[in-house]
């Protein structure tokens, strides 16, 4: 299996201004390759710039700035110069599938935050004073950087990346032949129907409540964002002031979204633990939380007509603040990892069809909360009905497979 292991960077002073060092300078370089392609496109000629002519410019480049392009690894500039590409691949495959392009776009300093290694022992080393009982990563003109590992690396250090967060900084680890380590069978089978309301229901009748981590520190966050909206958004040189309001915005988002991470991967890991197969619905968040589309009134010209965008707003915010997606690709790593089974259902009409006699209505939801069937007047809790006709179809979907 591939695994990736993320830990915290210790630097020092001078480690840390090295390192922002290295981040600007590989920023400029994808800055600079970008308005390299830009241009030989409006030229006359059209020419078409590959990765592989700008990577061949590297040497002389570095040659040309050895105070800074010159400093780093020529493996992680050459990664860079692969992202900008992959980018581009990216664009000219939308465009040829008509969706929405989004043309590659310059990065700002603070945008730019990931540095690749792609190779261990190539401008970086993982646990490089093998001496010494604290760890250290290697890297090419920052030094040995202390690491805070928290929990042992197993498999075979391919990729080692750098990554800023805030103020803070971490080392991330891509790991091939990492083994399993499998939990012991329990026999037991599950269906879980997210929500809203909660943030799961199990087919056993058990809730686990949606903590709403974003909705319990909206008061804050918008106050913070308030202070920073009296400072010019385009400024070339930021007071002291209007850093530290940025800084105080960005340490509330990423206290949020740690809060939310550890929720998903303590639920996750519960229900990893107790059953040997989960059966979930197949979720298309990202089509869940799309803008409503524009009502052009015919009676006014250049008007519109209500389309409920306000109250669809809030519903997007509470399914982003829930995070499924995250939580359902933790879930599935970790059965991978244990030697659990997942199985993805179609969630449709999971909360409308009768658990008992099988008559599918939309009168049969009442409510949020409540279900009753028309045709038997069957009555239950509405999640626990779609857990219980998601776990149903991943019997289904068990049998057809066997």
């Amino acid at each position: 299996m591939i695994r990736t292991y993320k830990f915290l960077l210790r630097p020092t002073a001078r480690q840390a201004v090295a390192l922002r060092e290295m981040l600007a300078d590989h920023c400029a370089l994808y800055n600079g390759a970008l308005q390299e392609r830009r241009d030989a496109y409006r030229h006359t000629s059209k020419t078409s710039i590959t990765y592989g002519g700008q990577s061949a410019q590297l040497k002389v480049i570095r040659a040309f700035d050895p105070e800074r392009q010159g400093r780093w690894s020529f493996s992680s500039q050459q990664a860079t110069l692969r992202r900008l590409d992959k980018a581009f691949a990216a664009f000219f495959r939308r465009v040829r599938a008509g969706q929405t392009p989004g043309y590659p776009r310059f990065k700002g300093v603070g945008h730019f935050d990931t540095v690749v290694f792609p190779k261990d022992g190539d401008g970086c080393r993982w646990d490089s004073t093998p001496h010494d009982r604290r760890t250290r990563v290697r890297l090419q003109g920052v030094g040995h950087v202390r690491v805070h590992r928290h929990r042992p690396v197993r498999g075979r250090v391919k990729t080692i990346s750098v990554k800023r967060e805030g103020t803070r900084w971490y080392v991330v680890l891509a790991c091939d032949e990492v083994p399993a380590e499998p939990l012991p069978a329990t026999g037991a089978v599950i269906g879980i129907d997210l929500g809203v309301a909660r943030f799961l229901t199990t087919s056993d009748g058990a809730h686990v409540a949606n903590p709403r981590f974003l909705q319990s520190m909206a008061g804050e966050l918008a106050e913070a964002q308030r202070h920073l909206a009296t400072f010019p958004k385009r400024t070339r040189q930021r007071t002291k002031k209007h850093r530290a309001a940025a800084r105080k915005v960005a340490k509330l988002h990423t206290r949020i979204r740690r809060q939310r991470a550890d929720f998903h991967h303590k639920t996750a890991r519960a229900l990893v633990r107790a059953h040997d197969v989960i059966a979930h619905e197949r979720l298309n968040t990202a089509g869940m939380t799309k803008a409503p589309a524009p009502r052009a009134d015919p009676d006014t010209p250049g008007g519109f007509l209500p389309n409920g965008a306000a109250a669809k707003a809030g519903l997007n915010r509470s399914i982003l603040d829930a995070g499924w997606a995250q939580f359902l690709g933790i879930l599935a790593n970790k059965a991978e990892s244990a030697g659990r089974r997942t199985i993805p259902v179609d969630a449709r009409n999971t909360s409308r069809t009768c658990p008992e006699c099988g008559h599918v209505a939309k009168e049969n939801r009442l409510t949020q909360a409540r279900f009753r069937c028309t045709a038997c007047r069957f009555t239950a809790n509405a999640d626990h009905v779609g857990a219980t006709n998601i776990l149903n179809s991943a019997g289904l979907v068990l049998c057809d497979a066997a």
